[in-house]
């Protein structure tokens, strides 16, 4: 489904070529906003054109909520440092000012599925947020494609804490197809999001926010991968981590997973890039 995705907003991404680039651009026709949805989909509305990326949402049915989809280029860094900035939370914790809390809770050693808790600032007068999500990666090399797909999960080991709010309701899908291969610059990516903040503040503020927060996180996001092409920071190969190879249960702690007291290299231990 991802790669059908990424071949449609491709096609649609030639189509709206044309247009002049500038903030907050609706096209005006009717087939130009439908094209943007699969067929049978709820049109996408187009609220930013920006040299790097578009922006569009529509609404989610039965709630006050938006879903929102970014597709975008860059020419300037490869594949794997931008896919591989996103996956390291070590790395996030030190270019992005908003993280007051991120951890792998859990990962199982099979499939490569994580358990993450992430602790972010919300804009003043709001609380901050915790969100509890699952997140599982895969790199197709037939299809050219990197794939990272999220969603919240409840956790045992992670109940409220009355200093935040919990977001309860998140979903993130980010595709990447590079221009050429996974290791020379150039590659485009679709982002598709959806979240409930939980905020009582009307919806259009909510909008305002994810649109005007988006294009600041995904600047950093660029601007964090360049830094680690250039070698400034070690960042985690996520694409060269090998699955388990024992017949065990496959899931671990992270104490036991990372912190193995035999000398040898553990499944969930990952090389550098």
């Amino acid at each position: 489904r991802s790669a059908q995705e990424m071949k449609h907003m491709e096609n649609v991404s030639s189509l709206l070529q044309g247009s002049s680039p500038g903030e907050y651009q609706r096209p005006d026709p009717k087939s130009e906003r439908e094209a943007v949805a699969a067929p049978g989909e709820q049109p996408w509305e187009m609220i930013m054109d920006k040299k790097h990326f578009k922006l569009w949402r529509r609404p989610i049915e039965g709630t006050h909520l938006y879903q929102y989809r970014v597709f975008g280029s860059y020419t300037d860094v490869t594949p794997r440092q931008f896919f591989n900035v996103q996956l390291d939370t070590e790395y996030r914790k030190k270019w992005d000012s908003l993280v007051i809390k991120l951890d792998v809770i859990e990962r199982d050693l099979t499939t490569g599925s994580e358990v993450i808790h992430w602790v972010t600032h919300f804009p003043y007068p709001m609380y901050s947020r915790d969100y509890v999500y699952v997140r599982r990666y895969s790199v197709d090399k037939e299809n050219n494609l990197m794939v990272l797909v999220s969603r919240a999960v409840e956790h045992p080991s992670v109940p409220e804490d009355p200093e935040y709010v919990r977001v309860r309701t998140y979903e993130s899908q980010m595709v990447i197809r590079p221009h050429k291969t996974f290791d020379e610059n150039g590659f485009d990516y679709l982002l598709t999001y959806s979240d409930n903040p939980q905020t009582v503040f009307p919806r259009y503020c909510v909008s305002w926010m994810v649109s005007s927060g988006m294009p600041d996180f995904l600047e950093k996001l660029h601007t964090a991968a360049l830094k680690a092409k250039k070698m400034e920071i070690e960042v985690r190969d996520y694409m060269s981590a090998k699955p388990i190879e024992s017949g065990g249960e496959g899931k671990a702690s992270m104490a036991a997973a990372e912190h193995k007291s035999d000398g040898t290299c553990s499944p969930a231990q990952l090389e550098y890039a």
